[in-house]
């Protein structure tokens, strides 16, 4: 039977969108042509240096520290086989297997751009556990951003050997590396020389977890625009806010697309009209500058789009090998080779960004948690809506607690944050400075957990509160997809009832982008992005 999903080609250009298709969706990949050819040359190039019997940093030395030592030729495989054993020293949870997709199609990637060194066989063998949902048991600490990722690589390197352990699709109990790969039609890779330290040197880890949580991040932003634009409506706000005028003598892009969204969610909503013209100046913070907050987090987001664009399509290796033109004078070199020593795997430019998105993040929900405040708490309501959203306050609490919750998941958002970018010197001082990188990426991904859900009380509330406002004045279009998707999920409060399902369900359709598609449906076009 043919297998119809999508192809993800690497080798060419790696988006985070398409990194993301093959760790959830689980789309194929295949190398393109091109890259293939630029492998084979790679490889080549490894072995006139090989050849030339000259010191050659990570293909006949040791590594780290014991750079100075010399490895003769007959042990320069084992080499290569020891040093992916004594890495994978990793430690903490095991990776989910969306991340440890996310992780393999980024150094498939990293290895197709040629300047790694590694045979053809290496990256077919990446596309092989890819397309055949062989998914390695990788632990998520031990890196330090810096001489890449390297336990966690480490652990995802083992199976190529036959080593270490994995989960395969369709088979219940965790197998063994060889029998994985035997599972799947594989043959066990017998590394050459240069390729143990290819495959476990780059920021892939970091790399992989920032691709999918930069398009979270965004899916998030627009949430939040949708959320706010509902509590503004609902309890009786102005949009006037949100007007090109404001945004024009102050043309931040983030405010910008903030604002058009929150315009085009209440377009047209009689809710909004009926209070057009009532005795209230200003409203709070948390709604009259919605597009200012939003904003401002959107572009910290896109600053971290800007750096996993270019990570993702970056040789992170070291040493990287170059053809001699190319490469100068620089290195150790051939007629025809250079290997060059350098700090491309070093996380630093991601590093910041993960950490300042974090915070940037955690701010969305503190403000998303106020607007909760406003819809439940009987002294900063609207009069038309009951303390808690109650339908028999005092006897019942209504959505009281889910304020509460919101309350704690913002606290936990800032614990989070702090940053996680530090240094602790390893390798005997050889590696004196390090990012944290991949702490940082692990660090977002939890905040971006607290966050969705924090938006999920918001729309349970702005729902519910909804239900209080006069039937016949209709929601602008995109506030009224909210709604009913919403609705779809969760029933009026006509009593107290659990409330940590209906969050998990609106979370889930936050997550897996119902939300959005919904409102983007109504709105008959996209949302706007910073």
């Amino acid at each position: 039977m043919s297998d119809a999903r999508e192809t993800v080609v690497v080798g060419e250009h790696l988006s985070p969108e398409a990194v993301e298709r093959v760790a959830r969706e689980r789309c194929r990949v295949r190398i393109a042509e091109e890259a293939r050819t630029r492998v084979r040359q790679s490889r080549e190039r490894v072995e006139s240096v090989i050849d030339s019997g000259e010191a050659v940093y990570g293909i006949n030395t040791g590594f780290g520290e014991l750079v100075t030592e010399r490895i003769p030729r007959e042990d320069l495989d084992d080499l290569q086989t020891n040093l992916i054993r004594s890495h994978a020293a990793g430690q903490g949870d095991e990776l989910d297997r969306e991340v440890v997709r996310a992780l393999l199609v980024s150094r498939l990637h990293a290895l197709a751009l040629g300047y790694s060194g590694v045979r053809e066989v290496v990256v077919d063998t990446l596309v092989g556990l890819l397309n055949e949902g062989v998914h390695p048991v990788v632990r998520a600490r031990g890196s330090l951003g810096a001489s890449g990722d390297l336990a966690p690589l480490a652990h995802l390197a083992l199976v190529l050997i036959g080593e270490g352990s994995a989960d395969v699709d369709g088979v219940s109990e965790r197998l063994s590396g060889a029998k994985a790969l035997e599972h799947a039609g594989l043959e066990p890779l017998s590394l050459a020389p240069k390729e143990g330290l290819a495959l476990i040197n780059g920021t892939q880890l970091t790399v992989g977890l920032a691709a999918l949580t930069v398009v979270d991040a965004e899916r998030l932003l627009d949430t939040a625009d949708a959320a706010g634009a509902l509590t503004t409506e609902v309890t009786m706000g102005t949009t006037v806010t949100s007007s090109e005028a404001i945004a024009d003598v102050r043309p931040h892009p983030g405010h910008r697309a903030s604002a058009t969204n929150v315009r085009r969610l209440t377009a047209d909503s009689e809710i909004v009209e009926s209070h057009r013209n009532c005795d209230r100046v200003q409203d709070a913070y948390s709604l009259r500058c919605l597009p200012q907050v939003h904003g401002a987090v959107r572009e910290a987001v896109s600053h971290l789009r800007d750096a996993v664009e270019i990570e993702l399509n970056s040789a992170t290796d070291n040493p990287l090998i170059f053809d001699a033109e190319n490469a100068g004078k620089r290195g150790s070199q051939t007629e025809t080779a250079a290997v060059v020593s350098g700090g491309n795997f070093h996380g630093a430019p991601l590093a910041a960004r993960l950490d300042y998105v974090a915070d940037a993040m955690t701010d969305l929900a503190a403000m998303s948690e106020r607007r909760v405040d406003r819809l439940v708490n009987p002294n900063l309501q609207e009069a038309h809506l009951p303390p808690f959203l109650a339908s028999e306050s005092g006897l019942e609490s209504g959505l009281m607690i889910a304020q509460y919750t919101a309350a704690s998941l913002v606290n936990a958002c800032r614990a989070r944050g702090s940053p996680a970018t530090d240094n602790v010197p390893v390798s005997g001082g050889q590696e004196d400075h390090v990012s944290m990188s991949a702490t940082s990426a692990l660090a977002l991904r939890d905040v971006l957990t607290s966050v969705r859900s924090v938006l999920a009380i918001e729309l349970l509330c702005g729902v519910e509160a909804a239900e209080y406002v006069d039937d016949d004045l209709a929601h602008g279009a995109g506030t009224a997809a909210v709604c009913e998707t919403v609705r779809e999920l969760v029933d009026p409060l006509s009593e107290d009832r659990p409330l940590d399902g209906d969050i998990d369900a609106i979370a889930d359709t936050i997550h897996d982008d119902t939300l959005r598609e919904r409102i983007e449906n109504a709105l008959d076009n996209d949302f706007e992005g910073a």
